[in-house]
């Protein structure tokens, strides 16, 4: 699908008069709906949630609600989607196998931290001291560039060169992850192919029957046990269906740490994208 002008995904998503139509700066949905059915998932949970799918061959919008899908927080280990694309493009990692980030000896409570990690690994167990390198390694200078370029969330990163995604300023919305992921998927993003190709390779995956789900979770105060806000964004690949997703949740209790991709999952199977 190609790129649109703002103005013009203003206009078609003010016509539907649903979901916040800022967000669709770069993909053209013709439809969107609203399933109050999918929030039931969140509330029979004992939480309150936001999911958002773009089912990309029918061009449809599907969310379960328009305030908190359109509502921005702050991204948490989502944005290493976005810091991994950063730091292949300006050379901080050359290549995400064999560049080694050596721990720093400070034994944390992840214990899949507390070890040395490249670009792969880390991704795959979202290490946060490893990204927070990367991110001092880019500089603010250059951080502020790409994520200007990439359109990414409201664009700010006050609050520390390694914080701004975990404490400080930077805020996304559902509909703008999606954004953002699909056009990761689609290799539109203003970055080199090869950075956008290493990116999607490298990003983890669940088969689940004959459809296989690319996705990023994130949690915030993971690393302090304090957990109060998770996502999960990606795309999963069904046939030539594909559908781009980004789910957030508060997360009171433990036990909705792992139920961001147990609700994640029953929402893709109640619009049929598994």
């Amino acid at each position: 699908m190609p790129l649109i002008t703002r103005r013009r995904a203003l206009g078609l998503m003010a016509g539907a008069s649903m979901l916040p139509p800022r967000a669709f700066a770069h993909v053209a949905p013709q439809r969107s709906e609203i399933r109050g059915a999918l929030a039931k998932y969140f509330t029979d949970d004992g939480t309150k949630g936001t999911f958002v799918a773009y089912k990309v061959e029918d061009y449809l919008v599907i969310a379960s609600d328009t305030e908190r899908s359109g509502e921005g927080k702050l991204p948490a280990s989502t944005f290493k989607i976005a810091n991994s694309l950063i730091a292949l493009e300006t050379g901080v990692v050359e290549d995400p196998d064999k560049d080694v980030f050596k721990w720093d000896g400070v034994v944390r409570s992840i214990e899949a931290w507390n070890k040395d990690h490249t670009l792969r690994s880390a991704i795959a167990v979202s290490a946060v001291p490893v990204y927070q390198e990367i991110a001092r390694r880019i500089g603010p200078e250059r951080m502020q560039k790409f994520l200007d370029e990439l359109d990414y969330g409201n664009h700010d990163i006050g609050g520390g060169i390694d914080q701004f995604w975990l404490t400080g300023a930077l805020r996304i919305d559902p509909v703008q992850q999606v954004d953002f992921v699909d056009r990761l998927r689609r290799g539109t993003l203003p970055m080199s192919k090869r950075s956008q190709d290493l990116v999607r390779d490298i990003i983890p995956t669940v088969k689940v029957g004959d459809s296989l789900i690319h996705f990023k979770s994130g949690l915030l105060g993971a690393e302090r046990g304090e957990h109060t806000l998770g996502w999960m964004v990606g795309w999963v690949d069904k046939s030539d269906q594909p559908t781009v997703f980004a789910l957030n949740m508060d997360c009171p209790e433990q036990r909705h740490v792992a139920d961001r991709m147990t609700l994640t999952q029953a929402c893709l199977k109640d619009t049929g994208a598994l």
